[in-house]
């Protein structure tokens, strides 16, 4: 019996292999066959090509390095907690609540002093790790900002989850926090009053500006398969010398100012902030900031920008920035084809902003400058090799939520 069941398994993973592998070529020859309609130019980036964008749009997802790591296993609901294996770059060491209990949000009301049992508030604050998971659809809006502690994962795997039409969330001052496969958007400045960051301690805040996510003063951090959209400020700020952080299979739109990296120019703390910025898509109707960067260090890699109205990614005060492999479509506008924008007039040909293997369309193109490495110098397990270009929009179909059903691959 012992014999037959081990047959049977590994049958049975040899079935999963071949399809996924199968699946992995099938579209690995669609890509191939498309690069020969591209050429490097001298530096080492694809030249624009007279084939409409349309002609690179699959038919099907593929797999990215981070969505491979999880997303064939139809048992995830058994181990959920091995999601914090799969992080890549700068926020590969967060583990959020991997080493907690699974706490299960059924009551979509929020109290931000009092928070009760079953609420997302009640898990987010709590001292001990935790794995939040939800056990219905629903629709949270939240009376104040949800203030985050340490070593928490937020998992809307199984369900529809939304924050929206009110505060969002803040990440303050702690670390290993990984939010994923939930919507943020809508979201509202926060009011003066008095809200609960942990079991023991209520303090007033001073309101919070409307970011869908602000991360202050925070490490090991990693934002995945999330929608973001139309919120009062920023969808993503990172601030205040935080560092060791993934955005990554993420969907943004419908908004202006998408995501700030560095909190002002005179902050020189921020020279160790590193961020990842992998296999997102930064959909219709965003006008700026994809990122803008102020002193640290951007590996922005694998992403596919769709029609910026101003520019896709600025910075200022020195920031190093590094642009790799990433599917650029210009808008219409014949103003605002250049995907760099520094935000200062001179004294910036020092910086170090690089192009590397991206794909230019409609007449895209990235002013470079400095010289030296640009390389992210990524540890061993932190490390992977960035997919080429034109394969960006099958890596990125899947960007956002992912409906997962309980017993099947995701």
């Amino acid at each position: 019996m012992l014999a037959l069941t081990s047959t049977v398994i590994m049958s049975t993973s040899l079935l999963l292999l071949s399809c996924f592998m199968l699946h992995l070529a099938s579209t690995y020859v669609i890509a191939h066959s498309a690069e020969n309609n591209y050429f490097y130019n001298n530096n080492n980036n694809y030249n624009n090509t007279p084939l409409p964008v349309s002609k690179y749009i699959p038919k099907k997802p593929l797999l990215n390095v981070i969505d491979s790591c999880w997303r064939a296993k139809p048992r995830w609901t058994s181990n959920r907690q091995a999601l914090a294996d799969c992080a890549i770059g700068f926020g590969k060491d967060a583990t959020g609540g991997k080493y907690g209990a699974i706490y299960q949000v059924s009551d979509p009301s929020d109290d931000p002093v009092n928070p009760k049992l079953g609420t997302l508030r009640y898990g987010a604050i709590q001292s001990e790790p935790l794995w939040i998971i939800f056990d219905k659809d629903m629709i949270i809006t939240l009376k104040n900002e949800l203030i985050m502690n340490s070593y928490k994962t937020i998992d809307g795997r199984g369900a529809k989850v939304e924050i929206a039409d009110g505060p969002c969330i803040t990440i303050q001052s702690v670390s290993h926090v990984i939010i994923h496969g939930i919507s943020i958007h809508d979201c509202k400045p926060a009011k003066p009053g008095l809200v609960r960051s942990t079991p023991d301690h209520v303090g007033h805040r001073l309101g919070s500006d409307g970011d869908a996510i602000s991360i202050f003063s925070s490490t090991n951090i990693w934002i995945d398969h999330c929608f973001l959209a139309r919120s009062t400020d920023g969808l993503i700020d990172v601030i205040r010398a935080s560092t060791a952080i993934t955005i990554s299979n993420n969907y943004f739109t419908q908004h202006d100012k998408v995501m700030l990296l560095g909190h002002n120019d005179q902050f020189t703390r921020d020279k160790i902030m590193k961020v990842t910025i992998a296999f997102n898509q930064f959909a219709s109707g965003l006008t700026e900031r994809m990122p803008r960067v102020r002193f640290g260090y951007a590996h922005v890699v694998n992403n596919k920008y769709d029609e910026w109205k101003m520019y896709a990614i600025g910075g200022s005060a020195n920031p190093t920035i590094l642009s790799e492999g990433n599917f650029y479509v210009a808008p219409n506008d014949p103003s605002a084809k250049q995907v760099t924008k520094r935000k200062v007039k001179e004294n910036w040909k020092s910086w170090k902003w690089r192009s590397s293997k991206d794909l230019f369309l409609n007449d895209a193109y990235f002013v470079p400058s400095g010289f030296g490495s640009s390389a992210p110098n990524y540890s061993p397990s932190q490390s992977f090799s960035a997919a080429p270009a034109y394969m960006v929009p099958a890596i990125t179909l899947n960007a956002g939520p992912i409906n997962c059903i309980a017993g099947r691959a995701c």
